[in-house]
């Protein structure tokens, strides 16, 4: 498949553009539905569910790019594409929703959710800046991504934990998960086959686009660093954006901000921790300047959900054009 993508005629290449995006479409809806039938039947907040097996699940194409980017010795192609796609999920994920729909906030994902996610950017930041864990400054080592991935263990058992709180205690759902009227229950082991086949559906797609999207990027004259900076990062966060748009048409909005938030998480303390225990990564300057532009776009996300307890469409204007102003910052930088 490699070789028919990057010397095959470029028209079977836009065939296969499509093909992976309707693999990531079509995928992306089993997925919801089988995640949205697992939540309602042992009923989980639908928000847990898109911190969980939703978030994990469409953050297989980071972890394939970084691992295997980490293997090969291109290490900052693991940094720039971890960090690239969590602004790409915070600002346009999360945007484009709001556009669709109000999103509303639970107290949970203002209070734990959005600041461990800035804890995970800071934590990476120090590790990576000032070498607590590993001797040597702007090194990402072993010793730092076993402590990365420490953190990601903790961040599954809290919410575990918490999980199981809302279960005992019978807690209403709605506010965090939204109506789920329309939600139709079928069996487990159907539901399992759609979330597995689902994920798998959105991985090869997503590669597939990535790759696609690539070939004909450098055709048309692009150097792959800029392909790098954007397509590849912007490429492999397209699971996540197709998965919360059909969230979001299912009425499934707290799966849909949820999937956003724990993709950004996953990408920083496992998609980076696996990827500098198989080989020492180093941040860059640039590598330093986007975590902080992470860190201040996230700023702004929990202020606006922090005031209004929802995202409508003027916040995901707002969040959009941030993006954007960032986009045009890293083409020309």
């Amino acid at each position: 498949m490699d070789n028919l993508i990057s010397s095959g005629p470029l028209y079977l290449v836009f065939a296969l553009l499509v093909v992976g995006f309707a693999l990531l479409i079509k995928g992306a809806d089993f997925f919801v539905e089988g995640s949205s039938s697992i939540a309602k039947r042992f009923n989980v907040p639908s928000v847990i569910i898109g911190l969980t097996i939703v978030a994990m699940g469409t953050s297989l194409p980071e972890t394939s790019v970084s691992v295997n980017a980490s293997i090969v010795g291109n290490n900052e192609l693991a940094v720039s594409n971890a960090v690239g796609s969590n602004i790409f999920n915070l600002m346009i994920v999360i945007g484009v929703c709001a556009l669709l729909t109000r999103v509303p906030v639970g107290d949970d994902t203002i209070k734990k959710d959005i600041p461990f996610s800035a804890l995970a950017a800071i934590l990476l930041l120090g590790l990576g800046i000032l070498g607590f864990a590993d001797a040597g400054n702007n090194v990402l080592g072993h010793l730092d991504g076993a402590i990365l991935l420490i953190a990601f263990v903790y961040y599954l058992f809290s919410l575990i934990k918490r999980t199981l709180t809302y279960i005992k205690e019978g807690k209403d759902v709605e506010v965090e998960g939204g109506s789920d009227e329309e939600i139709e229950v079928i069996p487990v082991w159907k539901s399992l086959i759609f979330i597995v086949g689902g994920a798998l559906a959105i991985a090869f797609g997503g590669d597939l686009t990535v790759d696609t999207a690539s070939r004909i990027a450098i055709s048309f004259g692009m150097s792959q660093t800029l392909v790098g900076l954007t397509i590849v990062s912007i490429g492999t966060s397209l699971p996540e954006l197709v998965t919360s748009l059909v969230a979001a048409k299912k009425n499934e909005i707290g799966m849909a901000l949820g999937n956003a938030i724990g993709s950004n998480i996953f990408n920083f303390l496992m998609v980076l921790g696996i990827a500098s225990l198989i080989s020492p990564i180093d941040i860059i300057t640039e590598n330093i300047i986007d975590i902080i532009v992470l860190l201040v776009f996230t700023g702004v996300v929990w202020l606006l959900c922090y005031k209004r307890r929802s995202l409508g469409r003027k916040s995901g204007c707002m969040m959009i054009a941030l993006y954007i102003i960032y986009a045009v910052y890293i083409i020309i930088r």
